[in-house]
């Protein structure tokens, strides 16, 4: 498995090696799964009656029912099925902000490892693309052994470069999905034009939808002292100044940013998960799917 401890750190694995990746909608899929699927057949979640009809199997006639209102009546359940994952992780220049394991980037494409490797565990079908303006990279979505070592290979030969265009690249990636199912975006969101257009393209095509919103602490924080030269990662544009003199004004504008996602995705019922490169990795993972566990599945 190419360098797959670089991405999927076993200390990590272990602690969430026993947590579920679930979708909170109805999913399209083949296998058999934790994930409930809109095609009917046999399965233990009971889902609605409809009336008799000749050719139907008599072993699916609710007897109790036909004694009630002497009507024959069919029970049809919801089949149990996989769930299609696709992550998609920004690959665009301000990803590669930060040093080591915090650099965007490669925490970006730790989070992506590791959820992919929670669904493939779980059998369910995982893809990966990465973006800039662009789809640079596709994986398709399948489940099997080899999977994971194809998305490792391609996190790790990834360089962060270039800028970014959610839209075009939200239109490229639904075209690409044949079945609804859980699209996951890792990005900084910095450079991102029209959010809630780009977001909304996934979620008109009835996919599930989380956000993890990845920022650095100097971002966050911006912690500058002395004398400063800013340098754009996906521009040109430079300024020289005395950060004291704008720490205020940015938080107040990052503030402002952050509130702003927060309410698109809550318009769009998308799940929004704001996390700093410094979180360690395994807590983020497991809030992330916890909160899954507790919030309404959606009707679309």
């Amino acid at each position: 498995m190419p360098d797959s401890k670089r991405y999927l750190r076993p200390e990590v694995t272990t602690r969430i090696r026993r947590l579920e990746l679930k979708a909170r909608r109805v999913v399209e899929g083949f296998l058999s799964g934790m994930h409930r699927s809109p095609y009917f057949g046999q399965s233990i979640e009971f889902l609605q009656h409809r009336q008799y009809t000749r050719g139907d199997e008599i072993r699916h006639i609710d007897w109790k029912v036909y004694a009630r209102q002497d009507r024959l009546h069919i029970k049809q359940y919801e089949e149990e099925t996989n769930l299609r994952l696709t992550l998609l992780v920004d690959r665009s220049a301000s990803m590669a902000y930060g040093e080591g394991e915090l650099n965007k980037f490669d925490y970006s494409a730790s989070i992506a490892a590791c959820l992919g490797y929670l669904a493939l565990r779980q059998k369910d079908a995982t893809g990966l693309y990465t973006f800039d303006t662009d789809v640079r990279g596709t994986i398709p979505a399948k489940s099997n052994q080899q999977q994971l070592p194809r998305i490792l290979s391609m996190l790790d030969s990834v360089g962060a470069d270039g800028r970014t265009d959610l839209t075009r690249v939200a239109k490229q990636v639904a075209q690409g999905i044949p079945r609804r199912g859980l699209v996951i975006i890792i990005s900084d969101l910095l450079g991102v034009d029209n959010l809630m257009e780009g977001l909304r393209v996934l979620r008109q095509r009835g996919h599930d939808v989380a956000l993890f919103h990845v920022l650095h602490d100097d971002e966050m924080d911006f912690q500058f002292n002395g004398a400063t030269r800013f340098e754009g990662l996906e521009t040109e544009d430079f300024l020289n100044c005395n950060p004291r003199a704008l720490r205020e004004g940015y938080l107040e504008a990052l503030e402002e940013f952050l509130n702003n996602t927060r309410r698109a995705c809550g318009r769009l019922s998308i799940e929004y998960m704001q996390v700093r490169t410094s979180a360690p990795l395994d807590a983020v993972l497991a809030k992330f799917l916890a909160t899954r566990q507790l919030l309404p599945n959606l009707k679309r």
